[in-house]
């Protein structure tokens, strides 16, 4: 059964339309806190949200619902999704909010739900959360003597930066280090720049202003030039890019150049392989990181797990094999000896941990392999189902055969937006663009 409200990660839309409306997050929070509810003791969840304006709207929204079905509200205000995902299992909640669009701009908002565990939810899950979703609750609301308290709850920045602070060696500085960190204007802007100062390192900080509005504007890890032009502008080590809710991470060398998420995990999957603490002989990754990741970690004797697009799956992959190091090239990575979701603040303390390790500047250890040359290219669509055309098959068969085993090529719709994502890498830089502009073509003509 197809999900009419949850995508590949969580609920997501347009502020103040629908699914992302108030009306549908009140009715949210009753629907999930009845799909959790375990017995008669007092139920708890735990609400965190990002910057974004229409946040505001969205958590007065599911506390009303929530507190309607007699659960208990802890509100933690703006904090990253990975400390929200912690915060669930360290305060014992039965559920976790997360209100953030995560890369999206400031106009678009959603819901990220995870389990008592940590871990974003099963589709089966989410399944039964919509079932609720289309019944009529009135039925089901606690007694007016039952109802759900809620409360903001302080020190909960606190509890973050101790856990990512321990995610290194103690005796591990970062004195010495100029490190310049873009927060997005979003979930991250205070707790992550404290986290690098409590280290030692010296901090430049941008992108740590929001104002309801200008959360991922010009800034963070899906608008790296602003960082990239700080780095040396401050003559810095190393950039931090986070993204809205601080769950992805990209890295800025010390010459201004990006280092995505698959040389990352190629960093810190080599550098734990080396001290033995690397699980399951490999690491997961998603269908778009790039073949060059493949064949690094098969010349070191690793093996490259891949799984559909989307942080969930990589999760889920890790946990049924037992991967400790996973995520996706747009810089989503999940260390499970640490999280349960995608870390960007402690995946660049990993980072760091392995640049003090070696003694090398950041280009000389984040460039762990060539990236087999991939273009990726997205197609937006009013409707329909364009991948299903026969004329697109057609040109997608004819590039698939041109390609043959010396490149890669994926088509997928997004999850998120009314985009169809078009990606191909070979190791004949001509070749994957022409077929990336015929695939392109064919969906244009008849996406419109």
């Amino acid at each position: 059964m197809s999900k009419r409200y949850f995508g590949t990660d969580g609920i997501r839309g347009r502020a103040n339309q629908h699914p992302m409306t108030a009306e549908v997050a009140m009715k949210v929070g009753m629907a999930a806190g009845l799909a959790f509810r375990r017995g008669n003791y007092r139920h708890r969840v735990v609400i965190g949200k990002d910057t974004r304006l229409s946040s505001y709207m969205i958590e007065n929204a599911m506390v009303a619902g929530f507190t309607a079905v007699g659960i208990d509200v802890f509100l933690l205000g703006p904090m990253p999704t990975p400390a929200v995902a912690m915060l669930t299992r360290s305060l014992r909640a039965d559920i976790g909010v997360m209100i953030s669009a995560s890369h999206n701009p400031f106009y678009d908002n959603g819901i990220k739900l995870f389990g008592p565990d940590g871990y974003k939810l099963s589709d089966d899950i989410e399944a039964s959360i919509e079932a609720l979703l289309e019944e009529d609750l009135s039925r089901r609301l606690a007694d007016n003597g039952h109802l759900g308290r809620a409360k903001r709850i302080d020190g909960v920045h606190d509890r973050y930066i101790e856990s990512a602070k321990r995610t290194l060696p103690r005796q591990l500085s970062l004195e010495g280090l100029r490190v310049a960190i873009d927060c997005a204007n979003g979930a991250g802007y205070r707790v992550a720049p404290e986290v690098l100062w409590e280290l030692g390192a010296e901090v430049v900080k941008i992108g740590v202003e929001p104002d309801g509005l200008n959360i991922n504007k010009n800034c963070g890890s899906t608008a790296p030039a602003a960082l990239c032009a700080k780095v040396n502008e401050v003559r810095a080590d190393i950039g931090i890019a986070l993204d809205g809710d601080a769950d992805r991470v990209l890295i800025v060398d010390e010459r201004g150049e990006i280092v995505d998420g698959d040389q990352i995990m190629a960093v810190i999957a080599e550098s734990w392989a080396e001290d033995g603490r690397l699980a399951a002989g490999g690491i997961v990754a998603t269908i778009m990181s790039n073949l060059g990741l493949e064949r690094f970690l098969q010349d070191r004797h690793l093996q490259l797990a891949r799984t559909k697009v989307g942080d969930r799956y990589v999760v889920e992959h890790m946990r049924e094999h037992g991967y400790n190091v996973g995520g996706e090239q747009s810089g989503h990575i999940v260390l499970s000896d640490f999280s349960t979701t995608g870390d960007g603040l402690v995946s660049a303390l990993q980072v760091l941990a392995v640049v003090k390790k070696n003694g090398g500047t950041v280009s000389e250890v984040c460039r762990r392999f060539d990236p087999v040359p991939q273009i990726l290219k997205n197609v937006r669509f009013s409707g329909g189902a364009p991948l299903e055309k026969e004329g697109v098959q057609t040109v997608i068969e004819a590039a698939r055969l041109r390609l043959g085993n010396a490149g890669r090529l994926v088509i997928r719709p997004s999850g998120t937006e009314p985009l169809i994502r078009v990606m191909a890498e070979g190791d004949d830089p001509a070749l994957v663009a022409t077929v990336v502009d015929d695939i392109v073509g064919a969906l244009q003509s008849v996406a419109a």
